[in-house]
């Protein structure tokens, strides 16, 4: 009595797809940062407003939100006190914009500041320098170790500031 071809085949079939549903190839495997993701987005312009209308405008090359936090690349973000604030990548958490990298903001009629790492507060409207920075407004200029600013009051607190502040006579 031999063995029939049938039998082989199916045997055959049961063990690969029993194979198959045990052992998951890495290719099928979703790792856990991709299980969170709530969403994606290249290219895109976004705007946060309220009844009085238009509050941010941001343009960001890349962008993904995990676990409620928003995660952005070669960001160019707007309000109606900062003129543009440009850097490489910032991290949006709750009310706080942590920013990394050729950091520029450009203030509405104020100063322009340039650091390499910074935070800013949406709510109370403070920008926090954290590396060496320098800041213009013709013809005055500063720079420093640090810096934090609050940009209703135009208040300034640093470490190791220098400055040059051209007054007017009265």
């Amino acid at each position: 009595m031999g063995v029939r071809l049938e039998w082989v085949v199916g045997i055959a079939i049961v063990a690969i797809v029993s194979g198959v549903m045990v052992l998951k190839p890495k290719s099928m495997m979703s790792s856990g940062k991709e299980a969170n993701k709530e969403i994606q987005f290249t290219d895109t312009t976004l705007l946060e407003v309220d009844v009085d209308g238009v509050l941010v405008r941001s343009y960001n090359q890349y962008g993904v939100r995990i676990n409620g936090i928003l995660t952005v690349e070669n960001l160019l973000y707007h309000t109606k006190t900062i003129e543009s604030l440009v850097a490489k990548s910032g991290r949006l958490e709750g009310d706080m914009l942590y920013l990394d990298g050729d950091i520029v903001l450009q203030e509405k009629a104020g100063y322009r500041f340039e650091t390499q790492r910074a935070s800013y507060d949406k709510k109370n409207e403070i920008l926090s320098i954290l590396t060496p920075f320098v800041a213009h407004r013709t013809p005055n200029s500063m720079s420093g170790d640090t810096l934090e600013y609050d940009m209703q009051k135009k208040e300034a607190f640093g470490t190791t500031i220098k400055s040059i502040v051209y007054t007017t006579e009265k």
